[in-house]
């Protein structure tokens, strides 16, 4: 016997695949099921994403990433939409539990929050100009960024995103191999998990997921950060360039 779904649990836009949903449609239905809608928003961010506007009850942001923004804190934020039963009872489990963030971090990411307009701005420019530079390049076989016109979910990204973010990923023709050779010869792109830091990093994402993952062998995930656009776009020519032995 299957039991009534209780949640209905959104990342949009997806990591790696940079996958959209449309929000507002899947709240609408998980309500209508009596069921709670919850949003990831860490890539988005509430500057360039609100869900609770578009019908969700409750938001998650990892801290780690935007919000701090200098790769320095870890932290998590839980936003829900109403005071309720629910909310009291989560509170009640977070501070017996000790899931409450030291008087430090606390400050790290309010001392990121005050440059974060600003900060999502210039990574979603950069990521822009490096994207229309990949989808463009003979070696890349696939671009996913819902910036880009040709992405499946560009239409609802930009009815419900105020901007596409800075992470993005694409395909490298020549499969793995490719691609563990495109990363190993980025010079100004640092080779690292995370994203939403200053710092522009490249990640084989397959490798880190390990056995049995879903993501393409070929990808690399971007997380593009706040160096001017052209020397990351000269980065990667050079690297995706194929040099004689």
């Amino acid at each position: 016997m299957r039991m009534p779904a209780r949640l209905v649990w959104v990342e949009t836009p997806s990591n790696p695949m940079l996958r959209i949903t449309d929000i507002a449609w899947v709240a609408d239905r998980a309500h209508a099921a009596g069921a709670w809608c919850f949003c990831d928003n860490t890539a988005a961010t509430p500057i360039l994403q609100r869900p609770l506007a578009l019908g969700a009850d409750g938001v998650v942001h990892s801290a780690t990433k935007h919000l701090g923004g200098h790769r320095d804190v870890m932290g998590g934020v839980v936003v829900l939409r109403e005071e309720d039963a629910f909310a009291r009872r989560l509170r009640e489990i977070q501070i017996p539990g000790g899931a409450v963030l030291a008087p430090f971090e606390g400050w790290l990411i309010l001392r990121g929050l005050r440059t974060l307009p600003y900060r999502m701005r210039a990574h979603s420019e950069n990521a822009v100009r490096v994207a229309g530079f990949l989808a463009r390049h003979p070696a890349v076989k696939a671009v996913h960024y819902p910036g880009l016109p040709d992405h499946p979910g560009h239409a609802i990204a930009a009815r419900q995103m105020a901007a596409f973010g800075g992470l993005l990923s694409f395909q490298v023709r020549g499969g793995r191999e490719a691609a563990l050779r495109v990363a190993g010869r980025v010079r100004l792109f640092t080779r690292a998990i995370r994203f939403g830091g200053p710092e522009s990093l490249i990640e084989h994402r397959a490798s880190i997921e390990g056995p049995g993952t879903s993501t393409p062998e070929d990808l690399l995930r971007l997380s593009i950060g706040l160096e001017h656009p052209d020397d990351l776009i000269e980065d990667l020519d050079q690297a995706l360039v194929e040099k004689p032995h």
